[in-house]
């Protein structure tokens, strides 16, 4: 099938197939006479397994890992499951931040209970006289 064809049955985009080739977590499909690129079912598994990886907002790093786990057949699966335990130790820092990040907008939320001017919104007000924390380094996969 050529690549508009796998993009439409993958759900995704031309684009999407491109990138995913070019980062190299899709394998270079064979070439026409014409120079079309004619891809196989084994690239249809490979991108929905893609996809799927990145609905469960798995870095790529962390997809090309699990791709070169599952092309070993034969191996236990324990490598795997090390990947997933550090993805979700990955979803409980953000969870964390998320969790930091509402209090801070919870708070400000706090300062304007009221149908005050503009000039006198405690979030505008608020917003302005806040000082910006010092980002902590991000400890996960996303930077």
């Amino acid at each position: 099938m050529k690549i508009g064809e796998l993009a439409q049955v993958a759900q995704c985009t031309v684009e999407t197939v491109r990138y995913y080739e070019k980062e190299g977590l899709l394998p270079a499909p064979a070439r026409t006479a014409g120079n079309f690129r004619m891809y196989g079912p084994e690239h249809l598994e490979r991108l929905r397994f893609i996809r799927n990886c990145r609905a469960l907002d798995m870095s790529h790093e962390e997809i090309r890992s699990l791709l070169q786990l599952a092309d070993q057949p034969g191996e236990g699966c324990g490598a795997i499951n090390a990947v997933f335990e550090q993805h979700m130790a990955h979803v409980d820092e953000r969870i964390r931040e998320l969790t930091h990040l509402k209090e801070q907008l919870a708070t400000l939320r706090q300062a304007c209970q009221s149908d005050q001017g503009v000039d006198e919104c405690g979030i505008l007000q608020g917003l302005a006289a806040m000082e910006t924390e010092v980002r902590p380094e991000r400890h996960t996969h996303l930077g």
